[in-house]
């Protein structure tokens, strides 16, 4: 970012009322040389008005140094050299005042009284001047002379300085509001940097826990089956081998597809698309790719062979009897006429389903559990409730871990679809998830 004008007005200063050095230099200058210019008229002025030309020196110094005072008092400049115009000295500062005013931020209706007074003052002196001159003179000149030169010295020693005073007037004004303009704009642009920079981080954060939600759906209910499935491996693998062998298998095959799922999401996070080479595996991955390959694998959760749809209410039945081989007693009832929904409606309704059965295997192994679906008019709803679980199956039961994300992921599936979702135990001891999402 580039140093802004109010950081330059307040970064220089200079003594009493000059913002720089500079000019208090320059105005120093200019009066000294005012004051000069008046004393050496003065003796002149002493002459002819009959004083001590002493005298004369010390009013023309005291006028010609009010110069000094011009960006501070300009108004009071040009009307010490209006003043002390008949006396035929001042021009010096005539000029300058007139400058100084002009470019002040005075209004203009006393720029021009001023100016329109000093112009008219600077014409008399001269007409009655200039006359005198050619009285005294041995030429012979026309009648026209004398005012046309007194209005050409009135005009000269009058309107330059102020059109040039307007113009400077009007450039630094014109600076001061493109300054300003500029600070409005670098402040701007520094709020909406910290406003991208915050929806980037709200963003991130979002799809952080998109991604989570993915994996956990990919993984938990899989190897939440796994675990089951092993401990009751453990349970039955003497007294009744054949059925083992049956656990077994399905361990080992639950176990491979949680394997494939993630290398598959492993691999994005390492190579961003999974098919680039060389630096451009090595490059960092957005979380976008990441979130899109996690959905992707969460839809193959079910379907084997990877289905373009990903996982749907039809397949609740197979869910169902994944459960069932786990040894969990568990009854579907559906109401109201089948029908198909929103790709994304059926994958939040299936994975409320399978997220509700997970939670049953981890803390309520052995529990009967009652899934229900309603087909309504123009909503579908869902709930997944499971009994106490036996003593005898909760104290044999296999210990999972729960890191308290199931509840709610599927909290935000269903929300984000706008739906409603209410989950929590019931009076019989067990627990109950249900969930309700617009079929529009």
């Amino acid at each position: 970012m580039t140093t802004t004008g109010e950081e330059h007005a307040t970064g220089r200063g200079g003594p009493w009322w000059w913002t720089r050095w500079r000019s208090a230099v320059l105005d120093v200058g200019l009066a000294v040389g005012s004051a000069a210019e008046c004393g050496a008229e003065g003796i002149r002025f002493a002459h002819d008005a009959g004083v001590p030309a002493a005298v004369g020196v010390v009013f023309g110094v005291l006028a010609g140094s009010t110069l000094v005072v011009r960006r501070k008092w300009p108004i009071a400049v040009v009307l010490v050299s209006i003043a002390i115009t008949p006396a035929q000295m001042g021009y010096l500062m005539g000029i300058v005042g007139l400058y100084t005013l002009a470019a002040s931020e005075l209004p203009r209706r006393i720029i021009g009284s001023l100016a329109g007074m000093s112009f008219l003052g600077m014409l008399i002196v001269m007409f009655v001047r200039v006359r005198q001159d050619t009285q005294r003179g041995t030429w012979e000149l026309g009648d026209w002379f004398v005012p046309f030169a007194s209005i050409t010295i009135a005009v000269g020693m009058t309107a330059p300085p102020v059109l040039l005073g307007m113009y400077v007037g009007a450039r630094r004004r014109l600076m001061e509001s493109l300054r300003e303009r500029a600070d409005s704009l670098e402040r701007e642009l520094q709020l909406l940097a910290e406003r991208a920079e915050e929806r980037a981080e709200w963003a991130r954060g979002e799809e952080r826990t998109r991604i989570a939600r993915e994996m956990h759906d990919v993984v938990a209910h899989r190897v939440s089956l796994m675990v089951v499935h092993a401990a009751a491996l453990q349970a039955v693998a003497r007294k009744d081998p054949e059925k083992a062998v049956k656990n077994a298998a399905l361990v080992g095959d639950m176990g491979r597809q949680a394997l494939t799922e993630l290398r598959e999401m492993l691999g994005v996070l390492r190579s961003g698309d999974g098919a680039g080479a060389g630096v451009r595996e090595r490059a960092a991955v957005p979380l976008v790719a990441v979130g899109v390959a996690a959905a992707a694998a969460a839809s193959r959760a079910v379907d084997d062979e990877g289905g373009a749809d990903g996982p749907c209410l039809s397949d609740v039945d197979e869910l169902l009897g994944q459960s069932a081989a786990a040894g969990m007693a568990v009854d579907l009832s559906v109401e109201g006429e089948t029908r198909s929904y929103a790709a994304e409606i059926e994958q939040t309704a299936y994975r409320v389903v399978q997220e509700a059965l997970t939670n049953v295997h981890k803390h309520a192994a052995g529990a009967k559990t009652h899934v229900r679906l309603a087909h309504r008019v123009s909503e579908i709803a869902m709930q997944v409730e499971n009994e106490p679980p036996p003593e005898l199956a909760s104290a044999s039961a296999a210990r999972l871990p729960s890191g308290g994300n199931g509840l709610v992921g599927m909290r935000e599936r269903v929300l984000a679809l706008g739906g409603v979702f209410v989950s929590g135990p019931t009076d019989a001891g067990g627990f109950r998830v249900s969930a309700v999402i617009p079929a529009v």
